[in-house]
């Protein structure tokens, strides 16, 4: 810690205590010692030092006691030459601190009874100061900070430049769920105070609290922090050890010191760093960069104004809730499957027809700014109904403990969580999206950034535990669009590399995933570096990724064990964690094959495989092509069959990227046994296939590949096939 704000909390806490000792003395005589005390219907007693010491201060006669504690605990003055460390001894004093604060409120309350607003949840015109709360609202506030309603608070010490900055920094800690504790002054003016003057109502209903016009009112926010491990968090009077560890852990506050920092100001922020409650100021003092005792840093200081809130939730380790999707449509699972199309069609990016491009990126923490959603390029106003956009959207994610790994997990969810805003169609992912926006949703007022906003909200609802903050970025002018598209694709092809290079037998451990078993009880998805999940939004270092952000998650590590059948991909250890999965419904799957026990399928897949007997060989199709296929089955009807968690023989959901992977079918005569998918599937993977092909000595295999435009049933299939020479006319029989 800093040799100046030790000096400075050391003697700041010489100063509060010989405040509290003089007062005590005084009381002492003139009420004598068995005059109660306490703050007016709580029944904590004064409930930091019941909290940290277990004792209970009833009467005036029980402070001496806590004053002959803090007197053990002030430190002399720091020596001029005085070895390090400093952070024990000033740790100490903030403690002190508290104490002899409490007893100075104590006695505040014995000799002006009508000093706060007693009982109130609101000022009034009389008094704008509320003081300790009583057991009545802090029941009622209290339980928030255990059901996650409110995640911490932040003590706000001192007073803004002026009352607007000071309006704009209350309404984004309310914007996050925060309590906002207010204190203290600064040259005249506090806080509180000005948030009156900009009109904004203060009180606990609206989360802003005027605890206090001076420095010595912190304690009430300590001391409710304290109040709230003994009464929700089961922690006994006087076992400090876990009161501390569990705000650290369970309470999210913070200080923002406002203002010209005193020796009491530095006193009252080393006390509470004792809770894990860092201080973040907006004056240039030291700073206490370390970590330790708080999550991350300390104290940090010289923020501007414009940004202390979010490096306050930084330093602290808030992860920011979004409860409300903040788009002027509905939103939710049931318009996922929605389709936009024809006339109702407002604007439309991507699809083949305009380039769409998505991205998912880490930066640095002091390179984003949580929230920001800019738009680069015309918007959909700027366009007329009917127009084609070119499209590119980064989202930057920054965070403490976030990994590149992450990037893809994060990137494959936009998919689905686009799709679920109401009169928005998306399609596809990476450099393949395909985005429709209706003329209705454009009415009722969507646009580009609504898009980034969706995309905000729905990671940290669904990742805020993986990273801190994330801003979007939106391109629509081509010549950006495409240079963004040349970046992406260096990316894409970099993290394909990692799991091409891999292989099932260079490793011990696969994954699961049985995220659909809510509605495929039985369906249990194996995942290994030559196999990907069926659904394609996941590979084997996903899960890897997964397992370590979640590790009771739904992707386990399974290790494979030894080879029960190296064809069609059978393992012991495999078979023994499925039919523990499956509930004892499957108990063996082969991970290379369709024909013999092959893995279930839940409906969540990009693709199904399924026989062309008569061909001899076996067709796949893509969720996305609605048209009937040569097994005289559409995807849906596919989907219906063999989804569920039902292993059928013949039938395999798989995902598109799977297909071009070396073990896909290996079982059954691999990526030579197919003989018909979707044209527009055929050349999404194209170049992929041709690479295959190659591989298998087969250089034109893609075109001996039917779609629909030259086969739709199984003859013209066998037709189209013995015209080009496809070598599954030559494999054995599947069947």
């Amino acid at each position: 810690m800093s040799k100046i704000i030790a000096s400075a909390a050391i003697r700041g806490a010489q100063k509060i205590f010989n405040k509290a000792e003089k007062q005590y003395e005084e009381a002492l005589e003139k009420y004598g010692p068995e005059q109660d005390v306490g703050f007016p219907n709580t029944a904590y007693y004064l409930p930091i030092i019941y909290a940290i010491t277990g004792i209970g201060v009833s009467k005036i006669k029980d402070m001496k006691r806590v004053l002959d504690t803090c007197k053990k605990l002030i430190p002399p003055p720091v020596r001029e030459h005085m070895p390090l460390p400093y952070l024990a001894p000033a740790l100490d004093a903030g403690m002190a601190t508290f104490f002899a604060e409490e007893i100075i409120e104590a006695i505040r309350y014995l000799e002006e009874p009508d000093c706060y607003a007693a009982n109130s949840e609101e000022i009034t015109e009389k008094n704008k100061w509320l003081g300790a709360a009583n057991d009545v609202i802090f029941r009622k506030r209290g339980v928030e900070f255990v059901d996650g309603t409110a995640p911490g608070f932040a003590a706000i010490v001192g007073a803004a430049p002026d009352p607007e900055t000071a309006s704009r920094i209350a309404i984004e800690l309310q914007e996050k769920n925060l309590y906002v504790f207010m204190c203290g002054e600064n040259q005249g003016k506090r806080f509180s105070e000005q948030l009156i003057q900009a009109n904004v109502q203060i009180g606990w209903p609206t989360r802003l609290v005027p605890f206090g016009p001076d420095i010595y009112q912190a304690v009430f926010a300590i001391g409710f922090a304290c109040r709230v491990a003994m009464a929700f968090g089961g922690i006994k009077p006087g076992d400090f050890r876990k009161n501390l560890i569990y705000n650290k852990d369970r309470t999210y506050a913070f200080v923002l010191a406002l203002g010209d920092v005193t020796d009491e100001w530095y006193a009252n922020a080393a006390g509470a760093i004792n809770w894990g409650f860092p201080t973040i100021a907006d004056t240039p003092i030291p700073q206490v960069l370390p970590t330790g005792i708080c999550t991350y840093e300390h104290v940090v200081s010289n923020i501007p104004h414009s940004q202390i809130v979010q490096k306050a939730v930084e330093v602290r380790g808030l992860k920011v809730q979004v409860s409300k999707i903040p788009i002027p449509v509905s939103y939710g699972p049931a318009f996922e499957g929605e389709r936009v199309r024809g006339d109702d069609i407002y604007i439309e990016m991507g699809g083949g027809r305009t380039i769409a491009v998505e991205w998912t990126t880490s930066k640095s923490m002091d390179e984003v700014e949580d929230g920001k959603v800019e738009i680069v390029g015309p918007d959909i106003t700027d366009v007329p109904s009917g127009t084609r956009l070119h499209f590119a959207m980064i989202a930057e994610v920054a965070g403490r403990n976030f990994q590149e790994d992450f990037e893809p997990i994060l990137e494959r969810q936009n998919h689905h969580l686009i799709n679920q805003a109401q009169g928005v169609m998306h399609i596809g992912q990476r450099d393949i999206a395909w985005i429709r926006i209706s003329k209705q949703a454009v009415e009722k007022g969507f646009r580009l950034e609504h898009i980034g906003k969706i995309i905000h909200a729905k990671y940290h609802q669904d990742f805020g535990t993986i990273f801190d903050k994330v801003q979007i970025k939106i391109y629509t002018k081509e010549e950006k669009v495409r240079e963004i598209l040349e970046k992406a694709r260096s990316v894409y092809e970099r993290r394909d590399q990692r799991i091409e290079g891999m292989t099932d037998e260079s490793i011990n451990t696969f994954y699961s995933c049985i995220l659909c078993q809510s509605f495929a009880p039985n369906h249990v998805c194996i995942i290994s570096p030559e196999r990907t999940g069926l659904c394609g939004a996941y590979n084997w270092l996903d899960c890897r990724a997964a397992y370590e952000i979640n590790p009771e998650g739904p992707n386990q590590p399974v290790e494979k064990g030894t080879s029960i059948d190296e064809k069609y991909g059978q393992f012991k250890g495999v078979n023994e964690y499925v039919t523990k999965a499956s509930r004892q419904k499957v108990t063996e799957v082969s991970l290379y094959s369709l024909m013999v026990s092959p893995m279930t399928t839940c409906g969540c897949c990009e693709c199904i495989a399924a026989i062309l007997p008569m061909a001899n060989g076996i067709m796949t199709v893509d969720r996305d092509y609605t048209g009937m296929t040569p097994c005289g089955m559409k995807f849906t009807t596919l989907a219906g069959s063999v989804g569920g968690g039902a292993q059928t023989p013949g039938f395999l959901g798989h995902s598109k990227f799977n297909i071009t992977q070396k073990k896909f079918l290996k079982g059954d005569g691999g990526l030579l046994r197919i003989i018909w998918m979707p044209k527009r599937l055929k050349e999404e993977i194209y170049q992929r296939l041709k690479k295959r092909g190659e591989e298998l000595g087969v250089p034109e295999f893609p075109d001996m590949i039917a779609d629909e435009t030259v086969a739709n049933t199984e003859e013209e299939v066998i037709e189209y096939i013995t015209k080009k020479g496809h070598p599954c006319l030559t494999m054995e029989p599947l069947m």
